[in-house]
């Protein structure tokens, strides 16, 4: 995120979330490069290492992209995970990859507390979205929104290595528990023929809306990395969804690109008004 400052991309729009209960909300290049600075610091006060893990259940949201980059900012592992999984499925994650930081929503964080037993390593829980922070004895429960706010300063990003480990992805787990694929920082330079040749992305302008969900691999890297890496602007939708909900957004944002599975657009082309 930090690639962009300095450059006439720096006060574009990075991300829009489209979000049925909160609204409309967005965040330019240079407010996002702020942002996951500071939760890297975030991180660092909290004594979190480079190497661990930070268990990111979240819905499409600003927060998340603070999240999954500002972890890798500190040195951290990211680990995203499905907002679709149960609390048990998600304490059996946080478990399995020795999370230390969990990151939720707090309408999650409700059904997910009690369930953590045996996730041994996790010491800090940050909580994203409206609602009461629930706290939980010998866990640091916060708000996200509130510790940022606190951090006023930060610290260089930590030097990462091409090969060093950036991201953690879980399986979909059909044939057993699922399990954990890590991913190094080159992953990013590695989907640059897909950027050139497939998205074929303009020097300027695009406007990428991504059906899909940031905790999925393809969407992480389609509708997240991708985009961000080369200074477009990602939209993006949480909530209910029908035909007409994708043809509206494009029009209301001037998407350039839409990004979709066959399912979708054989309900656009079906159902849609």
């Amino acid at each position: 995120t930090d690639a962009h400052l300095g450059t006439s991309a720096a006060n574009n729009i990075a991300m829009i979330v489209e979000d049925d209960k909160l609204g409309t909300s967005q965040i330019t290049f240079s407010d996002l490069s702020e942002r996951t600075s500071r939760f890297a610091q975030l991180l660092r006060n909290y004594g979190i290492e480079p190497g661990e893990r930070i268990l990111i259940r979240l819905p499409n949201s600003l927060d998340y992209p603070t999240a999954f980059l500002g972890a890798m900012k500190r040195g951290a592992i990211s680990v995203p995970t499905s907002t679709l999984l149960t609390a048990e499925e998600v304490a059996y994650l946080a478990k399995d990859a020795g999370a230390s930081v969990l990151v939720t929503d707090k309408e999650a964080w409700e059904k997910l507390k009690d369930k953590l037993e045996g996730a041994d390593k996790l010491r800090h829980v940050l909580l994203s979205g409206p609602g009461e922070v629930l706290k939980v004895a010998g866990l640091n429960v916060q708000d996200l929104d509130s510790a940022l706010a606190k951090i006023e300063n930060w610290e260089a990003p930590h030097p990462t290595k091409a090969i060093d480990p950036a991201y953690l992805v879980y399986t979909s787990g059909t044939t057993g528990y699922p399990k954990g694929v890590l991913h190094a920082h080159r992953a990013l330079i590695g989907r640059a023929p897909a950027s050139k040749y497939w998205f074929n992305f303009a020097a300027e302008g695009d406007r990428i809306m991504h059906s899909g969900k940031f905790n999925w691999t393809y969407v992480l890297g389609s509708g997240l990395m991708d985009p961000l890496y080369l200074g477009k602007t990602v939209i993006v939708h949480e909530g209910k969804n029908d035909a007409n909900t994708w043809p509206r957004l494009i029009k209301k944002h001037s998407a350039t690109i839409f990004v979709g599975v066959p399912t979708i657009y054989r309900q656009i082309v079906q159902k849609s008004d």
